[in-house]
């Protein structure tokens, strides 16, 4: 067979991604917050961008007519009203365009969504707190802001400056001192030490009865249990204070999982007591603190940030609900055109066209993309809100299967978007903060055919039975399947089960266990 060189021409397709628009898929996943602090970055990086800090941008009301176009999630309709958001005035209209791609494409091989922990329900996304301006204190020294009132005022301890206090007073050695000291580093937020001795004794290049002996002086400080451990130790040094760590109550720390699982013949053996000591024994430990630190901690901490805000119209504006994107985290950014129009026209070099060049469509592409992600998520919030009514209108037994191909049907959207969409997006509603996935789950059908009703439905209506059943009564996983069969849901016991366990709900041996004692 001869070998030989042959040139051919063939014609296909590819899909090619610039890297505007693999940042634009980021984009779409980032939360406002996230989104906040990568806009910083730009406006760091880029000078033709400047932040937006005016309020004059205009938004449309709920009861204003919907615009039209693809961004008309706007106005007063029967179940859900967007607000349009995005800000176009700084885009340039003379800058040169380049040919993309729409973000709503399947790239889910090359990028993956993020996640963040959900706040439970309970907080009003629509209240504003409002602080009035706050005047100075008096002072004989007027004329400097140092000594004013405010400047005097005491500060409240912290949980480090207390205990250096303790540490001062109780090390002689200057060395068991700085010791001591370091070793506050170690202190998590409950106050568990939350290293290992010997490692920190060969890092300080001393020994680890060293380090021990402070560690055990360190753990006689106020307040009582700090510096343990674990759970165990916590509750034994607390004991010890009160000086109640008997030889039975050591025992009944050492076995907390016996108690967790409310064995109390166990526990009774174990302890060597009888019923009444054990009921006073156990009773203690209930009073005690398991996170002795947070006696220090004066603030409320809130971690999670609705990006998306939703509340009920009043009947005199047609009912239903307006939705609109959560301004106050969204950020606002703008292109400089007064200043590029100036350093273009005294700009010779070449390189320093190309400069001003790339960083216009950089500036261009960022204000676009913010204004096409701000309009997706507001679709698709819209639509979950109009698919899921029920549940905030009744609760979480009415909530409905959903899965992403509906959403993404009615928007006209690829799935993968719509998944980007609403993952680490969080909505504010009466009923509390969601990350916007929560409204999607698999259906169970019902006996009959006629309905079906989602995952978390399910649940809740195994949570409320079980709420609901008597000491004497206790509902096995069969008889949850016998009341869900009379509220028209037919599903296998392991399904129960599933379901249970996933709600962190005890079988009915521990529940019986927990109620009797």
């Amino acid at each position: 067979m001869a070998i030989n060189q042959r040139l051919d021409i063939k014609q296909g397709q590819s899909l090619t991604m610039t890297p505007q628009l693999q940042q634009a898929i980021k984009l779409l996943q980032m939360s406002n917050l996230e989104l906040a602090e990568f806009v910083e970055a730009e406006l760091e990086k880029n000078p033709l961008l400047e932040r937006d800090d005016s309020m004059s941008a205009e938004r449309h009301e709920p009861d204003a007519p919907a615009p039209d176009g693809e961004g008309g999630e706007a106005g007063e309709i029967p179940a859900a009203t967007g607000d349009e958001t995005g800000d176009h005035s700084g885009e340039s209209a003379d800058a040169p365009q380049r040919e993309e791609r729409e973000l709503d494409t399947d790239f889910d091989n090359v990028f993956t969504g993020g996640s963040m922990a959900e706040q439970e329900g309970g907080y009003d996304a629509f209240a504003t707190n409002s602080f009035g301006d706050v005047g100075k204190g008096g002072s004989l020294k007027f004329d400097d802001p140092e000594f004013g009132f405010e400047n005097t005022m005491a500060k409240e301890a912290t949980l480090r400056d207390y205990l250096e206090e303790q540490i001062a007073v109780d090390f002689d050695d200057n060395k068991d001192q700085a010791i001591a000291r370091l070793m506050l580093d170690y202190l998590d937020e409950s106050g568990y030490f939350r290293t290992d001795v010997a490692a920190l004794a060969e890092r300080l290049g001393t020994t680890r009865e060293r380090v021990e002996g402070i560690l055990a002086k360190l753990q006689d400080m106020d307040p009582a249990g700090l510096f343990a451990r674990n759970l165990s130790e916590c509750l034994a040094l607390q004991l010890k204070e009160q000086d109640r760590l008997d030889p039975a109550m050591q025992k009944l720390v050492e076995n907390l999982d016996v108690l967790a699982s409310h064995d109390l013949k166990k526990l009774k053996a174990l302890c060597g007591v009888d019923d009444a000591d054990l009921k006073e024994m156990i009773s203690e430990i209930k009073a005690l603190n398991p996170k002795p630190a947070l006696e220090f901690e004066h603030f409320v901490s809130q971690t999670v940030v609705p990006d998306v805000l939703m509340k009920p119209l009043p009947k005199s504006k047609g009912g239903g609900w307006a939705v609109e994107l959560n301004n106050d985290t969204l950020p606002r950014v703008l292109v400089n055109r007064r200043y590029y129009t100036e350093i273009s026209n005294s700009a010779k070099q070449k390189k320093d066209k190309e400069y001003l060049s790339e960083q216009l469509n950089t500036a261009n592409w960022l204000i676009k993309a913010m204004d096409q992600r701000a309009e997706t998520i507001l679709k698709t919030a819209s639509q979950i809100i109009l698919q899921q009514e029920d549940f905030f209108n009744y609760g979480v037994e009415y909530l409905k299967p959903l899965v992403l191909k509906d959403i993404a049907a009615v928007i006209g959207m690829h799935e993968s978007t719509v998944s980007r969409v609403t993952t680490n997006k969080y909505i504010g509603t009466p009923r509390g903060v969601f990350e916007l996935k929560y409204f999607f789950s698999s259906g169970v059908s019902s006996s009959d055919g006629a309905a079906e009703f989602s995952s978390e439905a399910v649940k809740s209506r195994i949570k409320g039975h079980i709420d609901a059943e008597p000491a004497t009564a206790i509902l096995s996983d069969d008889d949850l399947v016998d009341l869900l069969k009379k509220d028209g849901i037919e599903i296998a016991r392991r399904t129960v089960a599933k379901y249970r366990e996933a709600m962190k709900i005890p079988s009915s041996v521990q529940r019986r266990r927990q109620k009797n004692a």
